[in-house]
């Protein structure tokens, strides 16, 4: 017999892929441009030029052996030192390489801090709406996960409800901003009202209460919204940031953990991680790639796409008479889930993923994100795909208004 966490984790198989698997089988059915997959958030912009250059450069002029053997713990010191400098330029922040550890992209980085920081038993909240993942990298240490809801009006965490979760048992709080599955980012505002109710629970608690700032959609954020940079507001901070969606990269897994010098046990931390990154089987994140996003600091997706795509689609599903979220940031449109003609209750998000789907569009049930009444829309798709698919949005409206 298998690990029993196995067992369950195989049954309850990611419902995000599920869909993706059915988008494959509906396009080999009905042909994939009659499919609408709006179920995965895989970038559909390239990278920049500057990232293929890189590579080319690297493997052209370097020693084979030094560039492809291993580093230390932490991953080259002279990449590390060259993201804090750039982070220090972005965010007037006094990073240095031993507050960086290379990453197997921000999911690698989150298991690499909660192994780092969880005991047994101990509680890690997560706000509701969130990536299902994250319970399952809790569950990876045996630590409990606790849910709170953001509010169902602006999807803020609530700051009061945090402070009512809290425990003497609580470790860390996951923060993700801008937002999957919402596209909301958390506003400067709801991140100082967290960050004075963690301080004064550390206080009653006597130990601290960390943030755990996951930060793949950071570059993504439209209209000039402020994507608060956390480790200024709460000194307890701990960031696990990813390329994969700021430079098209997510086959690659490579990013970062950012542990402060300021927070507590800064240096028992830091080298916990660097140890937690080699147990965990990590050894180290991609040596290529590393060198790589050094050379492409400064380069950006261009999101010029995506911002039309929600432009489009927004205003498109609010015409039909749908009930959108705005999205500002990150790549997810988060719809609330109608209901019929003649009753008062909205229909069940698996059920309306399912009526989606008999019009060949793909959509994510909310309850896959513990939120259920809603649906997640993945708008990183060519513009022709959200062109082609409204007319079948328009008739999925006609089927819930008038059905």
């Amino acid at each position: 017999m298998i690990s029993e966490k196995m067992i369950k984790l195989t049954k309850s198989n990611s419902v995000i892929r599920a869909m993706f698997e059915e988008g494959n089988r509906l396009a080999a059915a009905f042909g994939r441009e009659n499919v609408y997959d709006f179920s995965l958030g895989n970038p559909s912009i390239p990278s920049p030029a500057a990232v293929n250059k890189a590579i080319i450069d690297i493997v052209s002029t370097e020693n084979s052996i030094a560039l492809h053997g291993y580093m230390s713990n932490a991953g080259y010191p002279a990449v590390r030192g060259d993201i804090a400098k750039s982070l220090n330029k972005r965010f007037d922040t006094l990073f240095t390489e031993n507050n960086i550890i290379m990453s197997v992209g921000a999911a690698g980085g989150l298991n690499v801090v909660l192994k780092t920081l969880i005991n047994p038993g101990d509680e890690v909240i997560v706000i509701s709406p969130f990536f299902v993942e994250y319970g399952n990298y809790v569950s990876n240490f045996d630590g409990e996960l606790v849910i709170i809801p953001a509010s169902r009006f602006d999807f803020q965490p609530d700051a009061e409800t945090l402070g009512k979760a809290i425990t003497p048992k609580t470790k860390a709080v996951i923060i993700n901003s801008p937002n999957n599955p919402t596209g909301v980012v958390y506003t400067e505002e709801t991140i100082k009202q967290i960050s004075a109710v963690l301080e004064e629970k550390s206080q009653e608690n006597g130990s601290p209460i960390y943030i755990i700032s996951d930060e793949p959609y950071r570059e993504l954020a439209y209209d000039d919204v402020l994507v608060p940079f956390i480790t200024k507001y709460y000194k307890n901070t701990l960031v696990c940031y990813s390329w994969s969606k700021s430079l098209s990269l997510p086959g690659q897994r490579i990013g970062y953990i950012i542990v402060p010098s300021e927070i507590n046990d800064y240096g028992l931390i830091f080298d916990a991680a660097g140890i937690a990154t080699r147990i965990l089987g990590y050894v180290n994140a991609p040596a290529l790639l590393q060198r790589v996003v050094a050379k492409c600091l400064n380069e950006q997706t261009d999101i010029a796409a995506y911002d039309t795509n929600r432009v489009l689609l927004y205003s498109s599903l609010e015409d039909l008479g749908f009930d959108p979220v705005y999205p500002q940031g990150a790549f997810y449109l988060w719809l609330k889930t109608p209901c019929k003609a003649s009753q008062s209750e909205p229909i069940d998000d698996k059920e309306f993923a399912e009526m989606a789907k008999k019009h060949n569009i793909l959509l994510v049930p909310g309850s896959a994100f513990t939120c259920p009444g809603y649906v997640r829309i993945a708008y990183c798709v060519a513009k022709k795909t959200i062109e082609d698919s409204l007319p079948a949005f328009e008739k999925l409206a006609k089927d819930v208004f008038y059905g």
